[in-house]
């Protein structure tokens, strides 16, 4: 019998061990190429291009500034990094986490750790700054719910909370081909990564 693999060839040519991931196996075109290719609500979104967990971080990331407008630019880069860890493990709907169990979230948080020091941030986010970016994902939920998934405003609301209207003013949600949100990812991440 085969022995059990637990780790992800990269096309950096990285070996990400998924159990014992290292910082020094991690690198951002990884990360933006994987989340790029993953699909929020499991695909089932309107439009020509899948809703990419990419696209999905970058806004997370708007939201957060928008809500915390004095926070230094390291919790905006723990907020674009802030589902990293599904370029290799993939996006679940919340029903799924909860059926899956502990073990799920144990290894998401391993590699959300080396991610983090991997590029200069704690590999615990303070608790303030997790909830902010928390309710900044929250908020990203709704707009997503709403505009491309096809809930009602009012079951967003029931299920994500009702966001405060000025925080959400003129926010559309864009679906773009895999390529150009993974070049976005990198430019965002380079560009907080100069700021911090």
């Amino acid at each position: 019998m085969a022995a059990q693999r637990a780790w992800q060839r990269m096309l950096s040519g990285r070996r990400l061990d998924l159990l014992d991931p290292t910082p020094m196996d991690i690198e951002i075109e990884d990360i933006a190429h994987g989340l790029a290719f993953v699909a929020r609500w499991n695909g089932q979104t309107f439009g020509d291009w899948p809703y990419s967990v990419a696209e999905h971080s970058l806004l997370v990331e708007a939201i957060f500034a928008e809500i915390e407008p004095d926070s230094p630019p390291r919790w905006r880069l723990a907020a674009l990094l802030h589902d990293a860890p599904e370029y290799v493990i993939g996006d679940m709907i919340s029903p799924v986490k909860s059926a899956v169990g502990p073990s799920y979230g144990e290894l998401d948080a391993r590699l959300q750790a080396a991610i983090n020091i991997r590029f200069g941030l704690p590999a615990e986010v303070p608790a303030r700054i997790k909830k902010a970016i928390k309710k900044a994902d929250r908020i990203s939920a709704w707009l997503e719910a709403t505009q491309i998934a096809g809930f009602s405003r009012t079951e967003a609301d029931k299920f994500f909370g009702k966001p405060n209207p000025a925080t959400i003013e003129g926010m559309t949600l864009q679906l773009r081909p895999p390529r150009e949100v993974r070049e976005a990812f990198v430019a965002r991440h380079k560009a907080l990564l100069k700021a911090v």
